[in-house]
Formats: C-alpha cells, sequence, structure tokens
C-alpha cells in the first residue's frame, strides 16, 4: 500500500526547549559552582575545557564551544544535517549559560567536599533533562555516534573508554592519583543522577501499538524515527475480529516521539508499553560476548 508523504512530528517542541534549557542551566551550575572551585575532572567534553581552564586559564565556555563547533563540522560530514541542526541549540546555549555562570555565580566551597558529590548530582539532573528531550550537548556524544556509524560497538562502550581516557589525563595536570579517584566516583554519580531522570539511558522498551492504521503507524515509524518494526496478525478475542499489532523497540528517551507519533494518527489506537531488560543488535548493545 502506498502512503501520502506526510510529517506527523514537528521538528519543533517548545516544551522540549524549555526542558532543555533548564537542563542545561543546571549543568552549569552544577560544573562552575561546584565542580570547579575544587579542581576535578569529569568525563565528556566538559572534562576537557576543564583541564584547558586548569591548565591555561582559558574559560570553559571558549574552549566548549570551539571544540564543539569542529566536532560539529564532523558531525555534518558523517551523521547529517538533521543531527547537526538538533544539537546546535544545546551547543550554543549551554556555551552561553557557561560563560554567564563562570563569570556570575559564587562557588559553594563552604560545603566541603560534598561540594563535588552536589555538583555531580545537579550536572547529571541537567544532563537527564537534556537527554530525555531528545538533545545532546555534542561533545563525546558525536565522537560516539561517528564511531557505532562505522563500527559495531555499543554508543555507551564509547562512551565509557573516552571518559576513562579524559580522566586519566589529569593526571599530567596534577599527578594526583586521588584527583584522578575523584573523577571516576564523579562520573559514576553523574551518570547515575542521569538515569534516575530518564529511567536508563540505554534502557529500552517495547511497544504494542494495536491501530486500524498499523499500516501509516508502521510506515512513520520507519520514515520520521528511523527505527524498524514489525507488524503481528492478532485476534481480539472478545469481537472475534483479525486484529494488526505494529510491534517495535526503541531507546527509553524515544518513546515520546512513539507516543506523540501514534497520537497524531490515530488517537483511538490502543498501546501497550514495557520496559525490555536487554535488546541486543544492530541500533541497540552489541550481542553479549561480542568485542
Amino acid at each position: 500500500m502506498n502512503l501520502q508523504p506526510k510529517k506527523y512530528l514537528k521538528s519543533f517542541y517548545w516544551r522540549d526547549y524549555l526542558y532543555i534549557l533548564v537542563g542545561l542551566i543546571l549543568y552549569a551550575v552544577g560544573l562552575t559552582a561546584f565542580l570547579i572551585p575544587n579542581k576535578v575532572v569529569t568525563g565528556g567534553l566538559g572534562g576537557v575545557s576543564l583541564l584547558i581552564k586548569y591548565s591555561t586559564g582559558i574559560p570553559i565556555f571558549v574552549s566548549y564551544f570551539t571544540i564543539n563547533l569542529l566536532l560539529l563540522v564532523l558531525a555534518w560530514f558523517y551523521l547529517g544535517k538533521k543531527y547537526v541542526f538538533k544539537t546546535l541549540f544545546s551547543t550554543i546555549a549551554l556555551s552561553v549559560i557557561l560563560g554567564f555562570a563562570e563569570n556570575n555565580l559564587e562557588p559553594f566551597m563552604q560545603l566541603g567536599n560534598m561540594s563535588i558529590m552536589v555538583g555531580a548530582v545537579i550536572c547529571g539532573i541537567g544532563l537527564g533533562m537534556v537527554l530525555a528531550s531528545n538533545s545532546s550537548t555534542g561533545g563525546t556524544d558525536i565522537i560516539a555516534a561517528i564511531v557505532t556509524r562505522f563500527h559495531y560497538v555499543s554508543m555507551g562502550r564509547v562512551l565509557m573508554y573516552v571518559d576513562i581516557f579524559i580522566i586519566l589525563s589529569s593526571w599530567f595536570l596534577f599527578q594526583s592519583v586521588e584527583k584522578i579517584i575523584i573523577g571516576f566516583i564523579i562520573s559514576i554519580v553523574l551518570y547515575y543522577a542521569v538515569d534516575m531522570v530518564i529511567n536508563g539511558t540505554r534502557q529500552s522498551v517495547q511497544f504494542f501499538i494495536f491501530s486500524d492504521k498499523y499500516q501509516e503507524i508502521a510506515s512513520h515509524v520507519v520514515s520520521e524515527l528511523g527505527r524498524s518494526c514489525s507488524v503481528i496478525d492478532g485476534v481480539g478475542w472478545y469481537t472475534q475480529q483479525p486484529q494488526k499489532i505494529v510491534m517495535l523497540m526503541v531507546r527509553r528517551n524515544e518513546s515520546t516521539s512513539v507516543f506523540r507519533l501514534v497520537q497524531r494518527i490515530d488517537k483511538k489506537a490502543f498501546i501497550t508499553q514495557s520496559n525490555v531488560t536487554g535488546v541486543y543488535g544492530k541500533g541497540f548493545e552489541p550481542m553479549l560476548g561480542s568485542k
């Protein structure tokens, strides 16, 4: 069946951008008011910017924006303009917010060592809000996305390796094992907070969608969400009528897009969503035991 091309998902949702903005503000507050005063290093591009600031004095927002700009150029060629446009807002907004926060926020040194943990939690909550809105702050996410595009390895594993390398690099600046250990602890706390916000950045969910417009839903799942799906034959036992069921699996942070898509196609659709403990294969995690 040939369906007329039609876009159901908007490219702009003001609530998403408001949510992203709040998340970026929290991330900037946690980084500048709690972590920088203690001269600790996290993972990601934020960690790289911290290393540059500690060694040269260059403000975080300058190095963050410059490096991200170079990475976005690479993303344009390897990941496409859609990815770049989606990331550009967060990149520019966070750079501006970091510049303001670095010059105007007072460090919370009175909390002592607790300020490090508080900062990690605040950064994690902010980053989680950004990721939950189908956005990204760029940085090492771009590197991981490019690597996973050409190599069969999970994005989470690439990000882990990059973070480890960045934190270990702080040795050349501080010659302190304690700083490295604190950096790893901060990263664990930060990403745990991210998981708490979006219930697992790499956790997947399974949808069963019951709708008479199953063909249109399935087609737009592929064209707009970039996900594959299956159409299963079923029978409504009460009505004894045949029923088509669309089944698909997506990352948890993509579930909002699924609901939006189905709602715009068929408001009477019946949907079930369930957590999946493990999804392995292309687009998800690598097979157990594979490299």
